[in-house]
């Protein structure tokens, strides 16, 4: 069996949700996993509130264990937080090469991130081009807007208008699925 890691916050996590080991779309990727017989697990690594600085604490914690495919999904904290877009970029760099260094056959998969409609603009655009720097420096497969579909749209959000209700993962899990099931039938 080999291991695909979500790294990530509440999104990942599935906060709010009844039952987030069934609900959140790292366990509805794993139930894709077992439909398609692939050998994979889903470690689900997302901790509510993660910064890309908590982040970069913990990521050795989890590197005791194999790692074949990495999914970073960190940064909103950042944004909501007001963490310079810089400081993201040299987290989210240093986790990179952390998961590389012990695991440098890993593929990588890194899931970015839009601002809010009410951040201001250069800030903005600074924090856009974080992901898509980070994901291209370091030739890792790159969804642009991991909520793609779901941001904005109120009955696919719970009532903080930020994390996504189970309709929400699974119109989320539908269009990472492409994504990832690729890289889990190659090696």
């Amino acid at each position: 069996m080999k291991n695909i890691l979500f790294f990530g916050d509440s999104l990942t996590a599935g906060y709010g949700l009844m039952n987030s080991s069934l609900e959140s779309f790292p366990a509805l990727i794993q139930a894709d996993i077992i439909a398609g017989k692939l050998p994979y697990q889903v470690i689900n690594a997302g901790v509510s509130g993660e910064t890309t600085a908590g982040g970069l604490a913990r990521i050795d914690r989890l590197l005791h264990q194999p790692i074949d495919i990495f999914v970073l999904e960190l940064g909103a904290n950042d944004i909501l937080r007001g963490i310079p877009p810089q400081t993201t970029a040299a987290n989210l760099q240093a986790i990179v090469d952390k998961v590389k260094a012990k695991f440098p056959q890993a593929k990588m998969v890194l899931l970015g991130m839009e601002l809010p409609a009410w951040i201001p603009g250069a800030f903005a655009g600074a924090f856009r081009a974080v992901f898509s720097q980070v994901a291209r420096s370091n030739q890792m497969t790159f969804v642009p807007f991991l909520l793609d579909g779901v941001a904005g749209v109120a009955h696919l959000n719970l009532r903080d208008g930020l994390h996504p209700t189970a309709a929400g993962y699974k119109i989320i899990a539908g269009e990472f699925w492409p994504v990832i099931k690729p890289l889990s039938e190659i090696g």
